[in-house]
């Protein structure tokens, strides 16, 4: 399956789906509050890079009322979804793979990145990661909000259930295609454990790492990735 063309197909029904997710978007907002973003966002610049529908641009504008946000998406037709919603006019949609932002006119400084559900759908995480130390102002704050159970059987065995039980089901009910979220259950599967992203995150510039997670049944399988982005 071609991942950016499976998002834009469910991108009409996705909302509902995650809205049936029990803590979806309180956990995005509180990996945004981890950000640490100072002064209400007053005179910062943030990207959120893979916006989706606009559930972590929401998050992050929670957190940063009174940041300049820029918001990108691959997929025309979630970014379609997210442009449809009401939002002041410091938020800015850019419509672009997060490997091509420079073609796109998207450039930094910034001063803090967040990242959604994300990396682990990157063809090359590496390079994209160092694409975003690029773009951050140093010592600014980089966060990712992720699925990793790789560390973990419990997790992983948490993550099959509630995908073969809930969302792989839900996702057939609505669209009457699954096939998006069977990648989606497969994707975390495969994705980096969590020493291995923070390995990933030292590797390609950043320092101060440090990973939190969620509660409910996401523990320890959605987590807060922080990094900073190193002083030289």
């Amino acid at each position: 399956m071609k991942v950016l063309e499976g998002f834009d197909k469910a991108a009409a029904d996705y909302d509902r789906l995650v809205g049936a997710n029990p803590g979806y978007h309180a956990q995005l907002r509180l990996s945004a509050r981890r950000m640490g973003i100072p002064d209400q966002g007053r005179g910062q610049r943030l990207l959120d890079l893979g916006c989706g529908t606009g559930a972590s641009t929401a998050a992050l504008l929670r957190a940063a009322p009174e940041a300049e946000i820029v918001a990108v998406d691959g997929s025309a037709g979630m970014l379609a979804r997210a442009k449809e919603k009401r939002w002041p006019s410091s938020v800015t949609f850019v419509h672009s793979r997060a490997e091509d932002l420079a073609e796109a006119g998207v450039h930094g400084p910034f001063d803090g990145v967040f990242a959604a559900y994300l990396v682990r759908n990157l063809p090359d995480p590496d390079s994209v990661l160092r694409t975003v130390h690029g773009l951050l102002r140093p010592r600014a704050p980089f966060v990712a909000h992720e699925y990793s159970v790789a560390d973990s059987p419990l997790a992983k065995a948490v993550w099959t259930a509630v995908c073969w039980s809930v969302i792989i089901p839900a996702g057939r009910l609505v669209s009457g295609d699954a096939s998006l979220h069977r990648y989606l259950w497969r994707s975390v599967l495969d994705f980096d454990g969590v020493i291995d992203f923070e390995n990933r995150l030292s590797r390609n510039g950043f320092d101060t790492i440090r990973t939190g997670s969620m509660s409910g049944w996401q523990r320890g399988v959605a987590h807060t990735f922080f990094a900073r982005r190193a002083s030289r």
